[in-house]
């Protein structure tokens, strides 16, 4: 049976003055419970970036030793190609109604969604985990320089609590509460930002030239691996984009709304904020105030005047948890559907509960924070040809999916038309790990360079490589294994003429 969404009995929670928690997990959102519209989108990506953890990828060109106008460029041409393949991936949770790993299902098979299911879960754990890391730093920054404190981990420490405390109930609450903590933080954190603008541009010279001293030895190859920067993290939105687009009605608003609605998000949402982490960086850069190898929160901190601070402290806390909550209610979800016997608030509390064991560890053990940059450098090779290889399939069947199917894995049934050989679909499962491997031998990062990453310059390439597989290999493989007519939407012909799908088997229960 289908939970009805929210609590049964809307009244006493009225009375109590309490918000509705969020029951549905991955299972199907009937089209009149959807109570979303394409607008959210753009306020999620625009509010749920306003945060040090996507600031400080504004920092990169700038610390990288570009100026202040190539950095803008690689900023902004990076984001639109992200948006791209982030605007395509919403068009599977208004139809599925569901989210995009379940929704994979479709084309890799029922049990081969679990490989969304781990790439989206374990991205969003890190993200989250470096939007509480980044966003206590920030707050305990502040709090040290504006009481003049001895910088010490005790205030560090405390500023994770807080943060960890305040993401676990929201998340938990779901996605009523994370959009109303959104529609706050974005007005009072844009106040701060603009206010910000003024404040920096004492020190910031839209002149200034860069260091001089390119990180990846030309203007040409620095610039390029900027871009692909910020490209690579608004396409690892795309994964999970169907956590928010399942509730929002197919029959209410349009697929070109919806996908129209995310690319400007992931442009004017996303890349302005990258914009903002440049801006403030070429002025602490420019007052000579910080360097390649200062950090983020401490350069921008280090610039303002004393005044400012409890801004950036509102930016520490309540931005840095809202970005958090995005992640770990998207790690709840996908936690759910690995560990079906959780429901989605047991799963989200598993989420929050790691992602904070992943700072504190991370805080005393920096191996940590090194080993999740380079976990995350390396997903792009994974999830863009999954996501190329999704959206693919979706407009192919012309955004038809059997809903009831498509949960087969997650009720622990067998059968039905997305079963193909075991739960998996063998030709798209070969198909996304050849795209993979192809970006693992074009990738650069802290662990190792690919071994075809010299012949484009030494640079990260992974995007690029996998992802162009993945779009030549998916028309291939579809002519050379044509799915059947059973995956295709019902022609409006006899009822004869139609064809049932297998029925489903129960699975054994261990």
């Amino acid at each position: 049976m289908v939970d009805k969404g929210f609590d049964k009995d809307p009244a006493s929670a009225s009375r109590l003055s309490l918000p509705r928690m969020e029951q549905h997990g991955i299972d199907y959102i009937p089209e009149t419970e959807r109570r979303s519209r394409p607008s959210n989108l753009y306020i999620l990506l625009l509010g749920g970036s306003m945060t040090f953890g996507l600031f400080i990828i504004g920092w990169y060109p700038i610390a990288f030793g570009l100026g202040w106008w190539p950095a803008a460029t690689a900023i902004m041409a990076g984001s639109a190609v992200g948006a791209v393949f982030l605007g395509l991936s919403g068009l599977m949770g208004p139809h599925s109604g569901t989210n995009n790993p379940v929704s994979s299902g479709a084309y890799f098979g029922v049990a081969g969604r679990l490989i969304g299911s781990i790439l989206e879960g374990t991205a969003s754990l890190a993200f989250a985990a470096i939007s509480i890391w980044t966003g206590g730093d920030a707050l305990a920054s502040a709090l040290i320089r504006f009481f003049d404190m001895p910088d010490n981990e005790i205030v560090r420490l405390i500023a994770y609590a807080v943060l960890s405390i305040i993401v676990t109930v929201i998340s938990v609450y779901g996605h009523h509460s994370m959009m109303a903590s959104l529609k706050f933080i974005l007005p009072t954190a844009g106040l701060c930002m603009i206010v910000g603008l003024f404040v920096y541009s004492r020190d910031f010279s839209a002149s200034y030239a860069g260091t001089g001293q390119y990180a990846f030895g030309s203007q040409l190859s620095t610039w390029l691996v900027s871009a692909l920067l910020c490209a690579a993290t608004v396409s690892s939105y795309a994964a999970y984009s169907g956590d928010w687009t399942r509730h929002i009605s197919s029959k209410k608003y349009s697929d070109r709304r919806i996908v129209l609605t995310l690319f400007l998000g992931g442009i004017f949402g996303m890349g302005v904020c990258f914009l903002w982490g440049a801006f403030t960086s070429a002025a602490a850069f420019n007052a000579g105030v910080a360097g390649a190898d200062t950090p983020f929160v401490f350069g921008i901190v280090d610039v303002v005047p004393l005044w400012y601070i409890p801004a950036l402290l509102y930016l520490g806390l309540a931005s840095g948890t809202t970005q958090a909550v995005i992640n770990t209610y998207g790690t709840g979800l996908d936690t759910s559907a690995i560990i079906p016997r959780f429901n989605r608030v047991q799963a989200t509390l598993l989420a929050c509960g790691l992602a904070t064991v992943l700072v504190y560890v991370g805080h005393f053990y920096d191996k940590i924070e090194s080993g999740m940059s380079i976990y995350l450098q390396l997903l792009v090779c994974f999830s863009i040809p999954w996501v190329v290889i999704v959206v693919y399939g979706h407009l192919q069947r012309r955004g038809y999916y059997d809903v009831d199917d498509l949960q087969v894995f997650n009720r622990r049934l067998r059968g039905g038309i997305y079963w193909y050989k075991g739960g998996l679909n063998p030709s798209t499962l070969t198909l996304w790990c050849v795209a993979a491997l192809t970006g693992m031998l074009f990738s650069v990062n802290d662990a190792y360079t690919g071994a075809l990453a010299p012949m484009i310059g030494g640079i990260d390439g992974g995007l690029i490589a996998s992802g162009l597989v993945a779009l030549i290999g998916c028309p291939i493989i579809h002519r050379l294994w044509p799915d059947g007519p059973e995956v295709y939407a019902p022609e409006p012909l006899p009822a004869q003429a139609s064809a049932e799908a297998p029925p489903a088997v129960a699975l054994e229960h261990s």
